[in-house]
């Protein structure tokens, strides 16, 4: 298996995809945001002083999907169809579960974008609670999902 955005030489390089096919393609990515059950109420009852945090933060998601290629230096820009942010509550683990889906009909995936939209809002909700709690944390950031392109469709298997 070979590094695709490594050129002859082992240097930094962005990969050509002028010549492949443009497919519709679709990625879907995951991750959370853990805090104290005092904090997830406050969220959850809209009394944050900065306002609404998950409005926010689904709006920030989409906008850094959008951006993905100004953040990390190999993406190519691309002409998004669709992003989808969603937030699930998890009060028994107190934790906010975040899912990014992004769709386009291009030359190349959309992984980074559904990956960037999820970290960004995990990110502004950590930004919004700050004031009330700095011992968040944000993991288990990941690709559940893609489709389209030659390589066809990946799904990771949760337990």
């Amino acid at each position: 298996m070979q590094l695709t955005h490594l050129d002859q030489k082992g240097q930094a390089a962005m990969v050509d995809v002028g010549g492949k096919a443009s497919t519709n393609r679709v990625a879907v990515a995951a991750g959370e945001i853990r805090m104290r059950p005092e904090t997830l109420s406050l969220i959850m009852a809209g009394d944050m002083k900065k306002g609404d945090v998950l409005g926010t933060a689904r709006v920030a998601g989409i906008m850094a999907a959008k951006r993905t290629h100004e953040l990390i230096p190999l993406c190519h820009p691309l002409l998004l169809t669709k992003i989808g942010v969603d937030f699930e509550i998890d009060e028994a683990n107190s934790c906010i579960r975040i899912q990014a889906m992004v769709k386009n009909n291009g030359q190349t995936g959309v992984e980074m974008e559904a990956l960037t939209a999820v970290s960004v809002a995990a990110l502004t909700i950590y930004d919004m609670a700050k004031a009330v709690e700095r011992t968040m944390v944000i993991g288990d950031i990941r690709l559940l999902y893609k489709s389209g392109g030659k390589s066809g469709v990946f799904r990771r298997e949760e337990p």
